[in-house]
C-alpha cells in the first residue's frame, strides 16, 4: 500500500519486496523514487547519465560493460547509512542477454521482437524507502546530490504515507493468451535439449516459451495476484514508464555482504499439505529423493564453480537444509567464497 500511495506522484518507482520471509536478512522491502542518474544498455549501445544532466554515449562493441559500470560508481561518493539497511546505490536489472557481455556467448538475435527490453537498465533514486517487517519500522533516505537545496520531498512522502486515501484501478484481460511455440514445437525443442543432456553436452538447461494477451488497466493487479499465490521473500515490480517487470522467487541470484559473497542453491520442491505432520513427512521424503538431491547436487556444484572465478575460501556453509515456505518445502544449501582483491560486486 505504501507503494500504491506514492507511484502517482513518483512515477518510474521501483519496488522490491518480501512477503515470505525467515529471517531479518531477507524480512526487508523497498521503494525507491525519483531516478536521478543511471546506465541503459540497449541494442549493444551503452547511455550514461549524472545528477545535473551530463550524458555520454559509448557505441556498441566499444566498451567493456563490468568497466564501465565501476567506473560510474567511483563518481559517486556516499555517506555511511544505517547499519544492514541499504540507503543508496544502484537499483536495476540485467536481461538475459546481457550475458553476451560477461561471456564468450553469441545469442541468436530475434528481429522485430515486440517484447524486447534495454538488456540492462540501472539508477540511482533520490529516495529510498526501507520497511522493516521485523520491527516494524519504516526508514526515508533522500540522497542529496551535493549543492542541491532541499526541497520538501521528505515531507511530501511522509505525508502520502500517512494518507489512507490513495486511488487503485481495475484491470481486464481482453483475449485468450498467445504464444510464442505452439505445443508441438516446445515438444520438440524439450526433446532436442534431453538428446544433448544424454551426450553430456550440457548438464543443466531450461528451455523456456513466451505468453501474451492483451489487456485494460493497471498491470500491478497481476502483480498483487502474483504475490498472492507465490508470497516470497523476493518479490519486485520495476515501472520503467513504457514497460514493466515484476516476478517472484524465493532465493536471491547472490548476496554480497562485507566482500562475502554468497549463493543459496534452491533444488527439491514439494508442496505444502496444509498439515504439520504430513509436512514433515514431506520434508523427509524430499531429503531423501534421488532425483531431487541430483539435481541438488548438481547446483551446488555449480554454485561452487561461478564462485570459485572470483572467489577465495570457497565452502558449503550448509547442505541440503530443509526450508518451509507458505505454500511449497524446499531444500536449501548455502555456498560462500570471499571475494578476491580486484573482483567488485558486478564482476
Amino acid at each position: 500500500s505504501i507503494y500504491l500511495r506514492l507511484r502517482d506522484v513518483f512515477p518510474n518507482s521501483l519496488l522490491l519486496e518480501s512477503s515470505d520471509y525467515h529471517s531479518r536478512e531477507n524480512s526487508m522491502s523497498y521503494v525507491c523514487c525519483e531516478p536521478i542518474s543511471g546506465l541503459v544498455l540497449s541494442k549493444g549501445e551503452l547511455k550514461k547519465e549524472y545528477p545535473g544532466g551530463e550524458k555520454e554515449t559509448h557505441a556498441a562493441g566499444s566498451f567493456e560493460l563490468i568497466d564501465q559500470i565501476n567506473e560510474y560508481l567511483l563518481a559517486f561518493e556516499a555517506e555511511g547509512g544505517l547499519p544492514k539497511l541499504i540507503s543508496s546505490g544502484l537499483f536495476g536489472y540485467f536481461t538475459h542477454e546481457a550475458v553476451e557481455h560477461f561471456e564468450t556467448i553469441k545469442l541468436k538475435q530475434v528481429a522485430d521482437d515486440a517484447r524486447r527490453i534495454p538488456e540492462m537498465q540501472y539508477h540511482i533514486y533520490r529516495y529510498i524507502i526501507a520497511i522493516d517487517h521485523f520491527k516494524n519500522e519504516l526508514y526515508i533516505f533522500h540522497n542529496q546530490v551535493e549543492g542541491e537545496k532541499e526541497n520538501g520531498g521528505i515531507e511530501q512522502i511522509e505525508y502520502l504515507i500517512k494518507n489512507k486515501n490513495f486511488p487503485e484501478y481495475s484491470f481486464q484481460s481482453k483475449q485468450d493468451e498467445q504464444s510464442n511455440l505452439t505445443n508441438e514445437q516446445f515438444i520438440a525443442i524439450v526433446e532436442k535439449m534431453k538428446t544433448h543432456i544424454y551426450r553430456g553436452d550440457v548438464f543443466q538447461i531450461v528451455p523456456s516459451r513466451a505468453f501474451s494477451k492483451e489487456f485494460t488497466g493497471d498491470e500491478f493487479n497481476v502483480y498483487r495476484a502474483l504475490r498472492s499465490i507465490n508470497p516470497s521473500p523476493y518479490l519486485f515490480y520495476f515501472d520503467y514508464g513504457d514497460f514493466r517487470i515484476f516476478g517472484s522467487s524465493p532465493e536471491a541470484q547472490i548476496t554480497i555482504k562485507d566482500r562475502v559473497a554468497s549463493i543459496f542453491p534452491i533444488a527439491g520442491t514439494f508442496k505444502r499439505s496444509g498439515d504439520d505432520e504430513k509436512d514433515a513427512e514431506l520434508a523427509h521424503a524430499l531429503k531423501n529423493d534421488a532425483k531431487e538431491s541430483a539435481e541438488h547436487v548438481m547446483l551446488v556444484d555449480l554454485a561452487r564453480n561461478d564462485l570459485s572465478r572470483h572467489c577465495e575460501e570457497v565452502e558449503v556453509k550448509a547442505f541440503k537444509e530443509v526450508q518451509y515456505y507458505s505454500h511449497l518445502i524446499h531444500l536449501v544449501s548455502h555456498v560462500s567464497g570471499k571475494l578476491h582483491p580486484g573482483a567488485s560486486s558486478f564482476k
